[in-house]
Order: C-alpha cells, then sequence, then structure tokens
C-alpha cells in the first residue's frame, strides 16, 4: 500500500501551479433541494434487486461495509465538489480490469440517493462500452448514437428506477473515440449537461488512461478526474505514470482503492484526498 502513497505524494509534490483548463462556476450545494421527479420523455426501467445485487450496484444493499464505502466515498467527493463549485467528474483507472466502471456506477447511484442532487452517468468509454451491462441491459443506443447517427439525447437517456439518477449508455463500440470525444458536437453536449441543471452532478466514465488518448483529450472538459487503482494489480509505476500524465490537464480529485484486504469484490476505501 505504500507504493500507491508515494506516487500519489510525488504528483502532490510536483503538481504545484501547474493544474490548468476551464473551470466554469456552478452551484452545487446541498440547499437547492430539486423537487421530486417525473421522468416524461426518460425511459424508466424496473431492474430486478436480484440483477443489481448479482452486478454489485449498490442500490441493492440495505447496510453492509460495500454500503459504507461507497457512503464515505459520495461524502468525500461531495466536499470537493461544493467547495470548489464543480459538477463534472471523470472516473478512469491507469489500465484495464482495474473497476473504474463499477466505482463510476455505484458513486453515482449513492450520490442520486441523495435529495440534494440528480445524477448522470455517461458512458464515455466509447471503445468499449459497459455500463448498460451493470444493469443487465442489452446492447442499447448510447452516446455513440447521439453523435454519428444524430438520435437525440432524450431518446437515449435511461432512468433505472433508482433516486435520482440517470445513465446515458455508450452505445455502439467505435474505434476513433479521441476523435469523437473532442468533437464540436460532443463539446456542446458536454456544455450543456453542465449547465442546464445547477444542481446535477455528471459523471463520466472514461477509458484506461494508459491505453489511449481519450482521457488526456478529454479531461479539460471536465472539473476533475478520480484514479481507480486495484491493490495488487496497478504499479506503483503504472500510477506514477498516469499522474503525470494528467497534472497538466486536471486536477485529480483523489484515487479509489479496490480489491483491498479480504473486500475482494468492492471497493475498500477513498486512499486519500489530494490537497489543493
Amino acid at each position: 500500500m505504500d507504493r500507491f502513497r508515494t506516487a500519489l505524494q510525488l504528483y502532490k509534490d510536483q503538481q504545484d501551479q501547474s493544474r490548468s483548463g476551464p473551470q466554469v462556476k456552478r452551484a452545487v450545494t446541498g440547499q437547492d433541494i430539486p423537487p421530486p421527479i417525473v421522468y416524461t420523455k426518460t425511459k424508466s426501467l424496473d431492474i430486478p434487486h436480484s440483477t443489481l445485487r448479482q452486478r454489485r450496484v449498490m442500490a441493492a444493499y440495505d447496510k453492509g461495509p460495500f454500503v459504507d464505502a461507497y457512503k464515505i466515498l459520495r461524502t468525500q467527493v461531495m466536499h470537493r465538489l461544493r467547495e470548489n463549485n464543480w459538477n463534472v467528474l471523470g472516473v478512469t483507472s491507469p489500465g484495464h480490469g482495474e473497476g473504474k466502471t463499477l466505482t463510476a456506477v455505484n458513486l453515482a447511484v449513492s450520490l442520486a440517493m441523495e435529495t440534494s442532487q440528480t445524477v448522470l452517468l455517461v458512458d464515455a468509454d466509447l471503445r468499449s462500452p459497459s455500463i448498460h451491462d451493470v444493469f443487465g441491459l442489452d446492447d442499447c443506443p448510447g452516446l455513440a448514437d447521439y453523435l454519428l447517427d444524430n438520435q437525440p439525447v432524450e431518446d437515449l437517456l435511461v432512468h433505472p428506477g433508482i433516486g435520482r439518477f440517470v445513465l446515458l449508455p455508450g452505445g455502439r463500440a467505435i474505434s476513433n473515440s479521441t476523435e469523437i470525444l473532442t468533437s464540436p458536437k460532443m463539446l456542446g453536449l458536454v456544455e450543456e449537461l453542465k449547465n442546464r441543471y445547477p444542481a446535477r452532478i455528471v459523471i463520466f466514465d472514461l477509458p484506461p488512461l494508459l491505453h489511449t488518448a481519450d482521457v488526456l483529450a478529454f479531461s479539460p472538459y471536465t472539473d476533475a478526474l478520480l484514479f481507480v487503482v486495484e491493490e495488487g494489480k496497478t504499479t506503483a509505476a503504472q500510477l506514477q505514470r498516469a499522474l503525470l500524465l494528467v497534472k497538466n490537464s486536471r486536477l485529480v480529485l483523489g484515487t479509489v482503492l479496490n480489491k483491498a484486504g479480504k473486500m475482494a469484490t468492492t471497493v475498500a476505501a477513498m486512499r486519500k484526498l489530494l490537497s489543493h
């Protein structure tokens, strides 16, 4: 575990004044409580708890360390978002299979269980979209279909019957994901999602940082990044390399240590939130 702390401390020391990128001031406060939501255009589904439990979505659990870990993560993330007037978070990892998508899903679900904000989760891992799989959905249209086929966003959104939570699936896999994620149409969508509702948190599930240029290209349009690393798999060198790649683009909000100790199927803790 020390290797992660060492890599994070090195990143923090080297960050200094290198943070850059646009920052849009938005109201994200616990005092702005939205009214009850009636979804009219958004497709609403009633996903069985058995499906959610099988796929380790925290909405299927009433209590336990699995739920507690995400509530702690939710609280820490919201503190940082509110103190900076942010509402757009990207979730990534250094490599494949380190739990970033499940972390993004459960963080979004946990946030949406509060009454102080709504949450939109966007599958922006366009080479390998998988959020629909987490909810047991068949292949369904999504972000790629909006960007490439001009399908209206409102026809692609899904409310899986959980709190104030809506997801935008990725749609079909595409190979030229970097160019698509930085296209004028995508950037226009990001601005719309950022600013349409002041009490909405937008979470982008992004690809692994070390395998494509997508995160580096897209991260300036987020407020911050959350890293997911896996104990016993992610090396200190990989984490350090990933952090150094983004040190001049966006603030790293913190890291989540996945599969730690005996909690082999869940997130153990938010290891550290980096200070300004």
